[in-house]
């Protein structure tokens, strides 16, 4: 007979405290329950009497402030009766000062250091906040003053930024010297009977540190010593103008065009034909002084000169025959010659570029008939051209503006890459010194904009939020040692 099989036979086979018998898996998991948490005890105190901080940190800290990753209290000042405490603005300001934006904005307003310069978010560039924190202030401008000259409504780039000021209002360059961008950008002839070339923006616009030769430079002019500095030629910053905390590395820039490395080997000073030098690119004072001393030295050692021969073939109409000879003194003959060359000089050379006052200058008229007879070994008197005074006329300052944009900054070195005239285009066709040849906002949104695709378009890629020229120095409070125990 075949034997049956049940449950209830087969359920009386189980041992129903097999749960209770101790395996070697049940031990390890016992173990495992007791020794983990008593080594993280262990290991959290370890940590804590070794005053490494980074077992509590909430990530790693910005390049900037690496070195503090285990010095918490350096900038989490502890209160009374709190387990943790946030960075105060207080532990930023001993190491850095942070001016205020502008002196006008609303005080309650003014956020936090941490606020913007969020930490823990590993190796990033602290300083690069998003626009979420400028938007705050930005996207509805309120300053303590009631109005503003800005722009009151700017999210971001994309979003409500307008064109630059220089632009939107058709400013002028105050600028006094003359320049024809268009006739330099074209092939043109270099002097008289040179050869036709082809000009390019660098031959004249390079920043201040960047070290090449100039092909259109002149040795003499470069080593010799003026008389003027840059403060008498170049425009002070703009009252407001915000400067990044970093300084000018002088590759920014661009440095102001120099006549001795962009235009002497083109724009030529000379001024007699018994010279091949030209005179110092200076004040007319120092001109003058050197007209004086050349021509002296060259009397000196040529007196035969002193005996003037006329020349029938230049006589001009109007004027009277001079005598067939004449004998002149060498303080006279000193004295014309000066007054010819300074003459032409005034009225063309220094004329073509510089806006001069103080004398009257020669129309073109009267400069074609003086240029007639500079060959003589003195000027007609009594002829309408000579009542042009001689007298040293004043050089107005050039007036060069070094930054177009006060609120923003520029990096040229970081655009190196790019042609000029692919944002400067405006010089391609400018005749006129004023014009204005800074590109417009939309030039800039062509690259910079969000996305993988695009260069970076926040808003600390061109401005800066603290006014670093009114920087206080901060008094140091650290010591190497000190430091890397974490004492302070």
């Amino acid at each position: 007979m075949a034997r049956t099989r049940t449950t209830k036979k087969l359920a009386q086979r189980i041992d129903l405290n097999y749960f209770k018998r101790p395996t070697p898996f049940k031990r390890a998991r016992l173990l495992l329950v007791f020794l983990a948490p008593l080594l993280a005890i262990v290991w959290l105190a370890w940590k804590g009497f070794g005053k490494d901080s980074r077992v509590y940190s909430s990530g790693r800290m910005s390049g900037a402030h690496a070195v503090l990753e285990i010095q918490c209290a350096t900038c989490h000042l502890q209160k009374a009766d709190e387990f943790s405490s946030k960075a105060v603005d207080r532990a930023c300001l001993a190491c850095h000062d942070g001016p205020v934006h502008h002196d006008n904005q609303i005080k309650a307003e003014v956020p936090d250091c941490a606020g913007c310069h969020v930490e823990h978010r590993g190796r990033i560039n602290i300083s690069a906040t998003s626009n979420k924190n400028c938007a705050e202030c930005h996207a509805d401008l309120q300053l303590s003053s009631g109005r503003t000259v800005y722009a009151k409504n700017i999210r971001s780039l994309e979003d409500g930024h307008p064109q630059t000021r220089i632009l939107a209002e058709e400013m002028k360059d105050p600028g006094t010297i003359r320049l024809n961008h268009a006739i330099h950008m074209k092939p043109i002839r270099r002097g008289p009977a040179g050869p036709i070339m082809q000009l390019d923006c660098g031959d004249c616009h390079r920043a201040a540190t960047q070290i090449a030769a100039w092909p259109y430079a002149d040795a003499k002019y470069v080593t010799a010593s003026v008389t003027y500095s840059d403060t008498d030629e170049l425009l002070p910053p703009k009252a407001g103008t915000l400067w990044p905390r970093n300084g000018n590395r002088g590759r920014e820039y661009m440095a102001p065009v120099k006549y001795a490395t962009a235009c002497a080997s083109c724009h030529l000073l000379t001024f007699d034909k018994r010279f091949e030098e030209g005179v110092p690119h200076d004040k007319p004072e120092v001109v003058h002084a050197f007209l004086v001393k050349k021509f002296q030295e060259y009397i000196a050692a040529h007196p035969l000169e002193l005996r003037v021969t006329r020349d029938p073939s230049r006589n001009l109409p109007g004027c009277p025959v001079l005598p067939e000879v004449r004998t002149l003194t060498p303080a006279q003959w000193v004295t014309e010659r000066t007054t010819d060359a300074e003459l032409l000089l005034w009225n063309k050379t220094c004329k073509q570029c510089h806006a001069l006052s103080g004398i009257e200058l020669m129309d073109g008229r009267q400069l074609a008939e003086y240029e007639k007879q500079i060959d003589h070994a003195g000027t007609y008197k009594s002829c309408d051209v000579t009542k042009i005074s001689a007298a040293l006329p004043k050089i107005e300052p050039a007036r060069t503006t070094t930054r177009w944009l006060p609120h923003a900054r520029f990096d040229h070195d970081a655009h190196r890459g790019f042609s000029c005239a692919g944002c400067h285009g405006m010089a391609l066709t400018s005749k006129e010194a004023s014009d204005v040849l800074v590109p417009g906002i939309e030039n800039c949104k062509t690259c910079h904009a969000p996305g993988p695709d695009h260069a970076e378009s926040r808003c600390f890629e061109c401005h800066t939020y603290h006014d670093w020229s009114k920087r206080k120095d901060v008094k140091p409070s650290y010591t190497l040692p000190g430091l890397s125990t974490g004492g302070r």
